[in-house]
Formats: C-alpha cells, structure tokens, sequence
C-alpha cells in the first residue's frame, strides 16, 4: 500500500498529474490488491494532496536537510506527516518501510509542532494550516472572518459517499433496503429527501444497485441545488449539463415527463450523459451540443428562446466548495483564473436567461463559496434585467440552508461540499 500511495502522490507532486487520474492510473493494473487495500492507498496519498502546504511547513523544522534527501524519500515522509495528523500514533507510522532513524525522530515530534502552528497570525495559520494559495487565504479570510478556520477544517476532512436515489426506480427506503442486501451500510442524509450516505467504503459502480440505475453518486449539497429547480413536467433547460448529475435528478422529478434538453460545449461528456441516462430509465432528455458563445450559440438555442418554464445554470466555476473531493483544485487556482471563471459566469447568465419564457425562473447556481462567482453575478445581472427578481430560496429547502434568500450551504456547518445557488423569478409580462 505505501509503494502504492507514493507512486500516485510522486505523479501528482512531481509529474502535475491530477490526483484522481495519478490514483486511476497507479491502482488500475494493481489487481493484487483488495478492496480495503485500494482505499487506503486513495484516502493516503488524498491526505498528503489535503494538508500539502502544512506538511512542508512542518517538515522544513522538523527534519534538518529535508530539502537535500531524495525525491522519493521525501514524498514517503510527507506521506507518513500526513498520516500522523489524520490521527494515526507516529510510533505506527515509523515502522513504515523505507523511513530512515532521523526520519522517524521527525515524525515522534510532529503532534507538538502541529499545535503549535495554532500559535501562527491569523493569516499564516489559515493559509499553512489550511493549506491554501496565499490569495485564496486572503479571500476566505475577508469572505469568511472567524468562520474561515472551522471552513477550511471542514474541507480538509475526508468527504462522505452520498447516493441519490434514482427515483423513477425506486424510493429511498427500497434502495437502502437493497443496499443492506449487498451488505453496505446505509443512512439517510439529514438534508436532501434524496440522499443516501453509504458508510461502508466501497466502489458503488460494482453493485447491482448500481448497474441497475437505482442511484447515482451526488454530493447532498448538489441534490439540494437542484431541488431549487422544482422542474414542471413541460420545458426545462439544464444549460451546463456536463454528464449530467443534475439532469438526471430533474428528469426524475419530472416523471421522465416533458422535455429536458440538457445543453453542454462538450460533446465527450454529453456522451457519458447518454450512457447514464440508459441505466437510469431516463427517457425526456434532450441531449444537445452547444457552440462556445458568440453569434453560433444563440442561433443553436433560437428555437429555445424564451420557451423554456426553467432554465438551470449550474455554471463552471472555482470549485473552492469542492476542496474536500478534489483537494488539489486549490493547488491549480490562481487569481488570473478566478476572474476568467467570474467573466464567463456573467456571460453565461446572459446568454440563458435568454430561454426563460415570461413567469418562468432561472436558477444560477456554483460549487463555489466566494462572493465573486454567486451573490455579485446575481446582483449585477438583476441590475440589468429588471424583468428578472430574487425568489426566495427558502421556499424550496429549509431556511437553516438560506442566507439572504439565497441557498448557501457549508460543510462545517450542514456536512455538504459549499454551494450555492439562486431563484430569479421573470415577471409575466
């Protein structure tokens, strides 16, 4: 397992692989390896990607002449650092093979060194201990205040396995009932009416429940963004369908009634989409490949304008609500970024807004928990379209998930990945 985890973490520390494809590509042809064996190799080399920043920072004070040891030799250390602050004795962790005495001594001291770091400026602790971008510490700081801490805390944990409930197959109860029968544990989320958090660690995509259609993975936080939707069985637009998680929610919640057109720029992903809708029984979508922007989108969605009753826009964004799933997204980010992801949001509104017909609603939401990229483009595009206002979100999910009439949900404080999302009503006339 640690010759494992060190091949996936050297791919991405030292290759700029992504972490879930240098995990896929070290796991696939260890075949040897058993089911329990494999996520421990996964949950290790996340955890070092996790806490990164925090791990060096330890490291540069702990072990003298880190910087000169090998490659190879200092990724197993920063493997067995991250161990420790995941919880594990250091006097396990040693035994590790490979580590060297002076290696080892490191690690005993490593629990007195991590409280310390409590002792930093506010502002450095957040960004080592949190392990973020110095610019991205800057924003949840000023974003966030005393929360930003308890948030990043959050991220840093290991995220929960939530299903969704395919319910044109099956209710929440029958499909935990069949999840027991395969022998996984199961409970219901405390948040989505849809939602299954599967305990026993395993690879959902082997179980008959699965290959059955009867449940998707989906984060609870992105289940309640789309219960925002609350799709009528007519004409609905999911804009940034991807492979479509949230479309195959709303074709659920549609009875498989109407017309779904799911609308994404690429067509490999829409693909994927097509796949996934055969499993699940899905029959109303409308799969459809749109061009990037510019003259030949709007003529792509002419015979749509002002057709559809809901228009979801689930736009790309920085994906900082998602730093527990993809931990290395943080490493990627840079400001330069952050405002190409905020300038296309803005564009893309505009651009499906267009679909909205008099009394429908558009629903903007992101996996986004900065300002920027979720309460600024609403307001901004409200300050140009009288014609649109903000619904309520409350009217959709519990108020304990709103702030501002707008969802905003948090894993330190409602256990999902951070997201948001809003209600624009169009006015009749």
């Amino acid at each position: 397992m640690t010759q494992a985890a060190l091949e996936a973490y050297g791919l991405f520390r030292r290759e700029r692989w992504l972490a879930d494809r240098a995990l896929e590509h070290t796991l696939r042809p260890k075949r040897n390896l058993y089911a329990n064996e494999r996520r421990a190799v996964s949950e290790r080399a996340y955890a070092a990607v996790r806490r990164q920043r925090a791990i060096d920072h330890l490291l540069a004070g702990l072990r003298p002449g880190f910087d000169a040891l090998p490659a190879t030799r200092q990724d197993l250390l920063r493997l067995c650092v991250a161990r420790v602050l995941e919880g594990e004795p250091p006097g396990t962790v040693r035994r590790t093979p490979g580590l060297e005495e002076a290696d080892a001594r490191a690690l005993d001291r490593v629990p007195e060194a991590a409280a310390a770091l409590e002792r930093l400026p506010k502002d450095q602790r957040l960004a080592i201990l949190g392990s973020l971008p110095d610019f991205l510490a800057r924003l949840f700081r000023a974003e966030l205040g005393a929360e930003a801490e308890a948030v990043m805390a959050a991220m840093n944990a290991r995220a929960p396995l939530c299903a969704r409930t395919n319910t044109l197959k099956a209710t929440r109860e029958e499909l935990m009932r069949r999840l027991r029968g395969e022998g996984v544990e199961c409970r219901p989320t405390a948040l989505s009416p849809l939602g299954i958090i599967l305990d026993t660690r395993l690879n959902a995509f082997s179980l008959k429940a699965f290959k059955e259609g009867l449940f998707e993975l989906q984060d609870e936080g992105s289940q309640l963004l789309g219960l925002l939707v609350d799709p009528p069985p007519t004409r609905v637009v999911d804009a940034c369908a991807g492979a479509g998680g949230k479309a195959l929610q709303l074709s659920a919640e549609m009875k498989n009634r109407g017309d779904l057109f799911a609308l994404d720029v690429d067509a490999r992903r829409l693909e994927e989409l097509k796949r996934r809708a055969r499993r699940d029984g899905v029959h109303n979508v409308r799969i459809r490949q749109v061009p990037a922007g510019g003259e030949a989108a709007l003529a792509a969605l002419e015979d749509l304008r002002e057709k559809a009753d809901r228009v979801l826009v689930d736009a790309p964004c920085s994906g900082t609500g998602t730093f527990r799933r993809k931990p290395d997204a943080r490493y990627r980010l840079s400001p330069d970024e952050l405002k190409m992801h905020v300038e296309r949001q803005r564009a893309l509104v505009e651009q499906f807004s267009a679909l909205v017909k008099p009394g429908g609603r558009l629903i903007y939401g992101t996996c986004s928990i900065l300002r920027q990229e979720n309460e600024d483009v609403v307001e901004g595009f409200l300050s140009r379209h009288p014609e649109f206002k903000l619904l309520p979100a409350e009217a959709r999910v519990p108020p304990q998930l709103t702030r501002g009439g707008y969802l905003r949900l948090w894993p330190h404080l409602h256990g999902t990945d951070g997201f948001f999302g809003a209600i624009l009503g169009r006015a009749k006339t």
